[in-house]
C-alpha cells in the first residue's frame, strides 16, 4: 500500500499462487498474504510442512468458498530423500531416531523398490501432522510424549520418477491424489531399500488445476503493495481460475438475477455439478443441474472489490 493509505481491512476476492518459503508454516503464510492485501477473510489450500517451499493457492475473501475443492485436487512434489537416518517427524527437522548403513544403490534397484507405492496404496501418516484424533492435532501428541499409533489409511499416487541419485540422498518427482504424505513416502521407501530415510527438502511444484502456476512470492507481493493497489491485484486470480476445470453454465442477465435470488429455474445444459457464469463471465456460485433445472449449491456474495 502506498504510505499514509489506510489500514482498515477491506474485502478481497481471488487467488494467490504464493511461492511459499521455507521457514514458514502455511498459516503464518496465509496471514502474512492477507495483511499485505489487508484481506477481510482468507484461507490455504492444504498445508505444506515449514521445511517446504512451492505452490501454496492462498483464497482471499469468496474464493475461500472453493478451498475445499482445491484441497482435494491431485498434486505434484519435488522431493529430495536423505537416506541411512530416520526422525520421528519423517523430515530434517526432527529428533534422529537411528542411523543405518547405505547400501551402494543403482537406479535400477530403486526403481523397483518405488513401484509398490505407485496406484491405491495404503499409508501411515507421519506422527507430527496436522491430522486430528479427539479433535486434536496428532503432532500436539507427538510433542507431550504420549503413546499412539497412527492407523493407515488409502491414498492415491499416480505416478514418482527418480529424477538423481547420490551416494545418500535421491530426488523424487511425485503426483498424488489428496492427504498423500510425501515424508512417510520416504520413511517408507527408506525401509525398504534397508536403511531408512527421510525428508530433507520438499518443494510443491503444482495443485490442481494450476498445473504451470506463475507463483509470486511474499517480497514480489510486498513490493507490488507499495507500489499500488493495480499492480497488487495484477497478481489476484479470480474465482473462476480455480475451477477452470468445471463445466459451464453461462446465464444472461434475468438468469442470474433469478440465481441471485435463490431461485430454480430450466436451462439446457448438461447434467451434474458445473461454474455458474453472468454475461460478462465472472463466476456466480456452484450450481447443480438435474432433469434440466438449475438450482444453487453455494453462491459468490461479491462485492465492489471484485
Amino acid at each position: 500500500m502506498k504510505a499514509g493509505a489506510s489500514r482498515a481491512q477491506r474485502p478481497v476476492h481471488g487467488i494467490v499462487l504464493l511461492d511459499k518459503p521455507a521457514g514458514l508454516s502455511s498459516n503464518q503464510a496465509l496471514q502474512r498474504v492477507r495483511r499485505i492485501f489487508l484481506a477481510e477473510k482468507g484461507g490455504h489450500t492444504g498445508a505444506l510442512d515449514p521445511l517446504a517451499t512451492g505452490l501454496l493457492p492462498i483464497c482471499l475473501g469468496e474464493a475461500t468458498k472453493i478451498a475445499g475443492l482445491l484441497l482435494e485436487g491431485d498434486k505434484a512434489y519435488l522431493a529430495r530423500v536423505r537416506l541411512g537416518i530416520e526422525t520421528d517427524t519423517d523430515d530434517a527437522e526432527g529428533r534422529v531416531l537411528q542411523e543405518l548403513p547405505i547400501p551402494a544403490l543403482a537406479p535400477e534397484t530403486v526403481q523397483a523398490a518405488l513401484l509398490p507405492f505407485i496406484g491405491r496404496i495404503r499409508q501411515a501418516p507421519p506422527r507430527y501432522s496436522a491430522l486430528k484424533r479427539d479433535g486434536e492435532p496428532l503432532y500436539r501428541k507427538a510433542r507431550r510424549g504420549e503413546e499412539f499409533e497412527v492407523p493407515e489409511r488409502e491414498v492415491e499416487v499416480h505416478g514418482i520418477a527418480l529424477r538423481d541419485l547420490g551416494a545418500d540422498w535421491l530426488d523424487l518427482e511425485v503426483t498424488c491424489g489428496s492427504g498423500t504424505y510425501i515424508r512417510s513416502l520416504a520413511r517408507d521407501l527408506g525401509r525398504i531399500l534397508g536403511c531408512g530415510g527421510h525428508i530433507a527438502a520438499l518443494r510443491r511444484l503444482w495443485v490442481e488445476p494450476f498445473h504451470s502456476p506463475r507463483m509470486v512470492t511474499l517480497e514480489d507481493l510486498a513490493e507490488r503493495a507499495q507500489a499500488g493497489d493495480a499492480d497488487l491485484h495484477e497478481a489476484l486470480l479470480p474465482i473462476e481460475a480455480g475451477l477452470s476445470h468445471w463445466p459451464r453454465v453461462h446465464l444472461d442477465t434475468a438468469q442470474a438475477l433469478r440465481l441471485r435470488q435463490g431461485q430454480r429455474f430450466a436451462v439446457t445444459a448438461a447434467e451434474g455439478p458445473a461454474l455458474a457464469l453472468d454475461p460478462d463471465g465472472r463466476a456466480l456460485g456452484l450450481v447443480d443441474v438435474a432433469q434440466g433445472m438449475l438450482h444453487a449449491r453455494r453462491l459468490f456474495q461479491f462485492t465492489r472489490e471484485h
